[in-house]
């Protein structure tokens, strides 16, 4: 019984249905009724094979929409649906004959074989009740048949990815109500100038032809695009001026092809223009200055032409930009300093013949190489040597070749130019003695070779740059006698070269900052008459210097206030301590918890700061690990009273050797208070 009911359905499988002839039509082992078959819509069935010509029978169809597995070609008798308004055989193989779809390609094309043909049948243009046809990603070739004019009803047009040739049929002009035409990823080569016929289009898509030509002057009468594809193409000659007309356009792209000429004005009527690509051309000329109009850009590309001029100052007025491509051109000219008024943070500008000085937004990055051979050289001044110079109190200093600057009891007045940042060979800089006022230009930290600034003595004004810092190489800085007010930067602790630090005769505020300590190389500190408040730091001890000399060492006539550090305790001079907390237990003074700090500074080289409390005298033990553990060097290990506690590693092992740079980790143990942290050594 059982093989009796399979053989029976292997039939019923092998003959198919047993369809009335007469009203119905077989299609993929299915009836269809021809009288009431008005929409047939089967993807995701995963029909596959040629679509059979009986379909042209089902003449009442209005829907037509097949799966994705379909090969050959389409029938002839497609055209005798003439009740369709929508026809939908896109996503499909159709225009291939044998395709394997494990390995998803195309074996043998219909063009190959006389079993099929990959052409859009002419037929097609008796449906002319269609709306929506779309036959796109398929393998359709040949021409695009000048019967898809008939198709007056048509509002979506997709044949995009397929292999068609030759022209766009100039018939294409009387689909006047068409919306969405997309016709990219072909092999056309000609665009109708009865394109401008289509004025409802809202998006033209014609990129990834062979379209050569001009683009057609009548491009302009499609007043209601709002995206325009031609790129990657073969289009020649100029942008016609009528562009401009595309005032609801938000996507322009017509990058890729061989366009001269320039790039019209009108094109700044865009104003609702988000994209504009037109790199990869031959544009000359000058870009238009009304290009700033278009301040809804987000994206420019005008690279890879051959753009002549300056950069219009109006770029500027592109605040909405997320990327700007002028680069690979011929533009020259200083950069407008509008340029950092755009919204593209990292533009693109190298390998254009732009001129220095560049506008300090723009990076070495940004501007990239730039052919600077027809540049005039922009100099403040011309040194007695013939070296370019900047001009500082009616005299011009060669940048290149002045390493030391004797200005001092020069009667010089005003502020101090930021422009002697420029000096950056300077070794020394004496501007003592001298009735200059105003605050310290913070260009003052370009002059990195510096070993000794005098600026005492003179008038000056406002908080100490933190800039001061990057004066590594200092030995002497003297800014005693003015009228300094703010806090003393915590970057005076970068100067570990130096031997002489005059600070006194000052506004100063605040307190001491401790990073003080690491300037281990002083002589000489004077930081006396000022307002400086707080507790002096425990890390002013690591300083080698003569407290008891006063010619090494003044603290005096500040608000300071006690506990003062041992080492200075007795050497503090005269303290206005009005606003001190009241200390009556010397047992309030010492730490309430162990703790240990994070190293100062972090990363460093080649010394760093270790601070510590103690609130009980305490064996303690500070060791240096390696990250494979092992010890590096031992700081301390021994018995220590109570307090506020510091010492220094100067990056040596055990041995006195240099440590390797890398990671270390420093250790406490200090009774039962154990705590490790890390540091990171510089080379």
């Amino acid at each position: 019984m059982r093989r009796y009911i399979s053989l029976i359905l292997f039939i019923g499988l092998a003959l198919g249905q047993n369809c009335d002839e007469e009203i119905e039509v077989e299609l993929w082992d299915e009836c269809y009724n021809i009288e009431e078959t008005h929409s047939l819509v089967l993807y995701g069935h995963d029909i596959i094979g040629e679509i059979p010509n009986e379909i042209g029978n089902l003449i009442n169809l209005q829907q037509l929409h097949l799966g994705n597995r379909l090969t050959g070609g389409i029938p002839f008798e497609i055209g005798n649906l003439e009740n369709l308004t929508s026809l939908k055989l896109d996503y499909n193989q159709i225009g291939c004959y044998d395709y394997d779809f494990d390995e998803n390609i195309c074996l043998t094309y219909c063009n190959d074989t006389n079993e099929c043909s990959g052409e859009i049948p002419s037929s097609i243009g008796n449906l002319t009740n269609l709306t929506n046809l779309e036959l796109e990603l398929n393998h359709l070739d040949g021409e695009i048949p000048s019967e898809i004019g008939n198709l007056t009803n048509l509002e979506w047009l997709y044949l995009n990815d397929n292999q068609l040739t030759g022209e766009i049929p100039s018939s294409i002009g009387n689909l006047t109500n068409l919306t969405y035409l997309s016709l990219h990823g072909n092999e056309l080569t000609d665009i109708p100038v009865e394109i401008g016929n289509l004025t409802n289009l809202t998006s033209l898509s014609l990129s990834y032809n062979e379209l050569n030509g001009e683009i057609p002057l009548s491009i302009g009468n499609l007043t209601n695009l709002e995206w325009l594809y031609l790129n990657d193409n073969q289009l020649t000659g100029e942008i016609p001026s009528s562009i401009g007309n595309l005032t609801n356009l938000w996507y322009l792209n017509l990058s890729f092809n061989q366009l001269t000429g320039g790039i019209p004005p009108e094109i700044g009527s865009l104003t609702f223009l988000n994209y504009l690509g037109l790199f990869n051309n031959e544009f000359t000329e000058e870009i238009p200055l009304e290009i700033g109009n278009m301040t809804n850009l987000t994206l420019l590309y005008l690279s890879t032409n051959q753009l002549t001029g300056e950069i219009p100052p109006e770029i500027g007025n592109l605040t909405n930009l997320n990327v700007l491509m002028l680069n690979n051109n011929q533009l020259m000219g200083e950069i407008p300093l509008e340029i950092c008024n755009q919204g593209d943070n990292t533009p693109h500008l190298g390998n254009n013949q732009l001129c220095p000085p560049y506008p300090e937004c723009l990076s070495e990055w940004n501007i990239g190489e730039q052919d600077t051979t027809n540049c005039e050289e922009v100099w403040d001044c011309t040194a007695d040597d013939g070296t370019e110079g900047v001009e500082l109190w009616g005299v011009c200093y060669s940048i290149e070749n002045t390493t030391e600057l004797y200005l001092f009891s020069s009667q010089l007045t005003g502020d101090i130019p930021p422009e002697i940042g420029n000096l950056t060979n300077l070794t020394s800089l004496y501007l003592n003695n001298n009735q200059l006022t105003g605050s310290v230009p913070p260009e003052i930290g370009n002059l990195t070779n510096l070993t000794s600034l005098y600026l005492n003595y003179n008038q000056l004004t406002g908080s100490i740059p933190s800039e001061i810092g990057n004066l590594t190489n200092l030995t002497s800085l003297y800014l005693n006698n003015n009228q300094f007010t703010g806090s003393i930067p915590s970057e005076i602790g970068n100067l570990t070269n130096l031997t002489h630090l005059f600070l006194s005769s000052n506004q100063l505020i605040g307190s001491i900052p401790p990073e003080i300590g690491n300037l281990t190389n002083l002589n000489g500190l004077y930081l006396g008459w000022n307002q400086l408040i707080g507790e002096i730091p425990e890390s002013i001890c690591d300083l080698n210097i003569n407290w008891n000399n006063s010619n090494t060492f003044n603290i005096s006539t500040n608000q300071l206030c006690p506990p003062y550090p041992s080492c200075i305790e007795d050497y503090v001079g005269v303290q206005d301590t009005t606003n001190c907390e009241q200390v009556s237990i010397i047992d309030e003074t010492l730490p309430i918890t162990y703790n240990l700090y994070n190293a100062y500074p972090n990363p460093f080289n080649p010394v760093t700061t270790l601070q510590y409390e103690l609130p009980e005298d305490a064996m303690v033990n500070i060791t240096i690990y390696d990250m494979m553990g092992r010890v590096v060097n031992t700081l301390i290990n021994g018995s220590q009273t109570a307090g506020y506690k510091s010492i220094q590693w100067n990056a040596t092992n055990d041995e006195g050797k240099p440590a390797s740079a890398g990671l270390y980790l420093y250790t406490i143990q200090a009774g039962d208070y154990t705590q490790t942290k890390k540091m990171v050594l510089l080379k």
